[in-house]
């Protein structure tokens, strides 16, 4: 069973094809990506509408490029599912029209995914998969999510964000420090050159006893310092930087080891853009190799938004009884949509 997989959901196209036959995990057959940093870099972040133009652009140019890398024709197809939300409602309508329309021409089923259980998913297509049950920490764009994992479709939410997510405390943050977007790479980059114990930042609801995050407030004191700063910010940025990182960090490894601990699990995913975070990896590796945890991550290219954790869920879903891909072809988008109202 061939799934392709389109994944339309903010500023980056993603098409990918993904075998599921059998009881395996899906197979990546080929993917394709393009972000739109380079376009929304001018306006400081994201503008939906003009994100909308550019999805409609590339989709098909990227399809047929999936084809090409998997020796496969659309007529091969038998499923095509897309990201159906959350995420931005226009962006969402384009993938969601295009898999449709898509599918009927095929006389092929549709299918909506949920973002977030893409990314939690997409450490399957890593060189070392993990095994259910486990922890997972999702931190992806404006989520920040503590989840205990026991199977496809079977999540219990842990602990979330209350306002600001990793993601915007890193983007928001960066944007303070006058840095480029998308703000979180860079500053994360800067930090490197940085001495992370510089300043004094909070660390949100780190001692709260509940596995919930706050960053709203991270990003008030480091507009605080900002502003101190004035003229000197520029000799100091790399340092307040640094400093940022190290209490967002701070607060994700410490949070995902208590939820290791309440849970008694012995097995942590990490998955979502801030995934890729080089600092969060090396603490969370250092931290959970001391209480024999295996943690697992998706790979680098998959951390960001990507067609083939769409399709690899589709895959998954079907696998497991839990989703029926229909040939009715109306569709809608979700662009405000829990995890927990996608779980079994």
């Amino acid at each position: 069973m061939r799934v392709l997989g389109i994944e339309s959901s903010c500023d980056e196209t993603g098409v990918a094809l993904v075998d599921a036959s059998g009881p395996a995990i899906p197979r990546l057959l080929g993917q394709a990506l393009h972000s739109q940093i380079a376009m929304h870099q001018a306006y400081g972040g994201v503008v939906p509408e003009l994100a909308s133009r550019d999805h409609i652009r590339r989709v098909l140019p990227l399809m047929d490029e999936v084809m090409a890398q998997a020796a496969c024709t659309p007529a091969q197809v038998d499923v095509v599912a897309y990201t159906q939300g959350p995420g931005l409602a226009g962006a969402l309508l384009v993938g969601a029209g295009v898999a449709c329309a898509l599918a009927a021409a095929l006389g092929k089923p549709a299918m909506g995914v949920h973002h977030l259980e893409g990314h939690l998913l997409s450490p399957f297509l890593s060189v070392d998969p993990p095994e259910f049950p486990f922890v997972a920490l999702l931190v992806s764009g404006g989520h920040t999510q503590l989840m205990r994992v026991d199977g496809v479709g079977r999540y219990e939410l842990l602990g979330e964000t209350i306002d600001d997510a990793a993601g915007e405390a890193f983007d928001k943050s960066a944007k303070l420090m006058g840095l480029p977007y998308p703000g979180g790479p860079h500053l994360a980059r800067l930090a490197e050159q940085g001495d992370a114990l510089s300043f004094k930042l909070p660390r949100p609801l780190l001692h709260s006893g509940n596995l919930d995050f706050s960053f709203a407030g991270l990003k008030t004191a480091v507009l605080t310092q900002v502003q101190k700063l004035g003229d000197g910010l520029e000799a100091r940025k790399a340092d307040l930087a640094a400093t940022t990182q190290a209490a967002i960090v701070e607060v994700l490894v410490k949070k995902s080891l208590m939820a290791l601990d309440r849970t008694g699990l012995q097995r942590l995913v990490v998955a979502g853009g801030v995934g890729a975070n080089t600092c969060l990896r090396v603490q969370l590796n250092a931290a959970c190799a001391k209480r024999g945890v295996r943690v697992h991550y998706p790979e680098l290219a998959l951390c960001t938004d990507n067609g083939a954790m769409i399709a690899l869920a589709a895959g998954m879903r079907l696998q497991a009884g839990l989703a029926r891909a229909d040939k009715r072809y109306s569709f809608e988008v979700k662009p405000r949509w829990a995890l927990a109202d996608a779980a079994a």
